[in-house]
């Protein structure tokens, strides 16, 4: 079906014009591989000075999936399992990936798909013998699989539970800078670092090729970590090709920039959905939204624009989710709301 504009997701383009620049100037230079090679060197050390902490490891890795099946399962022993809210990405969208290395996943249903202090105590206390897996991992996406997104004094909190229960706080950020951009946003990277044990900052899904960056912060997972990317596929010969696009992606702000681009679409896209008197699933500051729209309009409308129908309202109704990108133009969410105006 040939649609007039694509919503699934904000990597249905290739990459920003100025990474294939990068990678075609540096594609003749030999270096050495798996990472070590100068330009990722040089992109690591750029990350650690815009997180403004030196004391962290940089792994690039190609996929978010790929970063939070090793990243999670570097941190359990056999018996321990996680915490998640079931809108994650880990319990919904990576095909059994971190159960497949033996460990399961405590979901809860939370409409704002976030995990809260309240919820780690309750499973906590729950799995309290040695006939239950053992809770050891908090999971948790910033922004979330809905939109929404963590404040400062959330992951605070979240932080002191973990550590009152002894348990790591891992931060899914495949999405990150939409999230450091959005409205009434609070964190950054520094503030990110200081509060979790492990993250990772997501290129796919913000300008880059591929790739994705896991930063380890906590001292006890650092060591082995690359034993543990090679185990899972994710120690690239040509390393090169992750590091060339993050050390392009963090010069000069582009990073931010393209994220701020994003969000601003989607906001765009919310304002005008809203003017037409329809409501939304979750209250998004992100690159993602939920507008709920009958679903004899979502019928028409998706005849015309690629999106996914998220989930069902009631007999007449669904919430369906719109994801802008780095390389949205004004003019498709222009035209996207002009169609929906003409078929309400």
């Amino acid at each position: 079906m040939a649609y007039k504009y694509l919503f699934f997701s904000d990597y249905s383009e290739g990459c920003h014009p100025r990474i294939l620049e990068c990678l075609s100037r540096t594609n003749l230079s030999q270096e050495i591989g798996y990472g070590e090679d100068t330009i990722s060197l040089e992109a690591a050390k750029l990350l650690k000075e815009k997180i403004r902490i030196q004391n962290v490891d940089i792994h690039f890795v190609s996929g978010g999936t790929q970063a939070n099946l090793i990243s999670l399962a570097s941190m359990l022993r056999p018996y321990e399992s996680i915490i998640s809210a079931d809108t994650g990405h880990i319990n919904t969208h990576e095909a059994g990936a971190v159960e497949a290395t033996g460990h399961k996943i405590d979901s809860f249903r939370n409409p704002e798909g976030k995990v809260t202090p309240e919820t780690i105590q309750c499973l906590v206390v729950e799995h309290r013998d040695e006939h239950m897996v053992k809770p050891r991992v908090v999971f948790i996406s910033q922004p979330t699989e809905v939109g929404t997104i963590y404040l400062k004094k959330e992951l605070e909190a979240l932080l002191q539970v973990c550590k009152e229960s002894n348990l790591y706080l891992f931060l899914d950020g495949a999405r990150l800078g939409s999230a450091l951009t959005a409205k009434d946003a609070d964190l950054d990277l520094k503030t990110i670092a200081s509060l979790v044990d492990l993250f990772y900052i997501g290129g796919t899904k913000n300008g880059a090729l591929l790739g994705e960056a896991i930063v380890v912060v906590n001292d006890a997972l650092k060591p082995e970590f690359r034993r543990h990317l090679k185990q899972r596929g994710a120690l690239l010969a040509k390393g090169r090709v992750l590091g060339s696009q993050f050390l392009e992606l963090f010069r000069n702000n582009l990073y931010f920039d393209l994220a701020s681009h994003a969000n601003a679409m989607a906001g765009k896209l919310s304002r005008g959905i809203k003017d037409l008197d329809f409501g939304f699933l979750t209250d998004s500051r992100t690159n993602q939204i939920f507008p709920i729209l009958p679903n004899d309009l979502i019928e028409k409308l998706n005849k015309l624009y690629g999106f996914y129908v998220w989930s069902k309202i009631d007999d007449s109704h669904s919430s369906i989710r719109l994801v802008t990108s780095w390389a949205t133009r004004e003019e498709a969410v222009d035209e996207f709301l002009s169609d929906l105006r003409r078929l309400k």
